[in-house]
């Protein structure tokens, strides 16, 4: 046997196999889910649907939700729905399992979802929150500093410089 183990998915792939695991679909995914997680999931992609024009596609490990960017995506593991949600501002919620800034303007909350029930607000408006966010396109750097006032730079002291003179 020849061939070699792909370094993504430890998948082994025989010479001259065709092999792409970055290319994957929401079915693979989601097809090893148990009932309670394939529920929620169903519950959770038809909330997001619903929101409006997106681009809904899997990458890897997650299922990504898009408008001009991502504004969610959903890491289903064996024992819940991982979603990552980026919205403006830090959330304090029980929910909310970690926080952290994705870039200056977004950041990122982990959030473990078990169960269909679980698919209600405050999550739904979360990402209600987040889908028009994303819309929304950030500033440019030159417009944030021309928004942004200038402090005056103070003039600096003239250097004494030495002159040698002949001795």
């Amino acid at each position: 046997m020849t061939g070699h183990e792909c370094y993504h998915c430890k998948q082994w792939i025989e010479d001259g196999e065709e092999h792409d695991c970055w290319t994957t679909t929401e079915a693979a995914l989601t097809r090893d889910l148990s009932e309670d997680l394939r529920d929620a999931w169903e519950r959770l992609r038809e909330t997001a649907a619903a929101f409006g024009d997106q681009r809904i596609y899997a990458s890897h490990k997650s299922i990504m939700f898009s408008r001009k960017s991502c504004y969610f995506f959903v890491r289903p593991k064996r024992n819940f729905l991982e979603v990552c949600v980026f919205l403006g501002r830090a959330l304090k919620a029980p929910q909310v399992r970690r926080v952290d800034r994705a870039s200056k303007s977004k950041v990122f909350h982990i959030i473990h979802i078990k169960h269909r029930d679980e698919v209600e607000a405050p999550i739904t408006d979360w990402l209600q929150e987040a889908y028009e966010l994303s819309a929304v396109r950030p500033l440019k750097a030159a417009a944030v500093r021309r928004a942004t006032p200038k402090a005056k730079a103070k003039p600096r002291p003239a250097k004494n410089k030495k002159t040698h003179s002949p001795s």
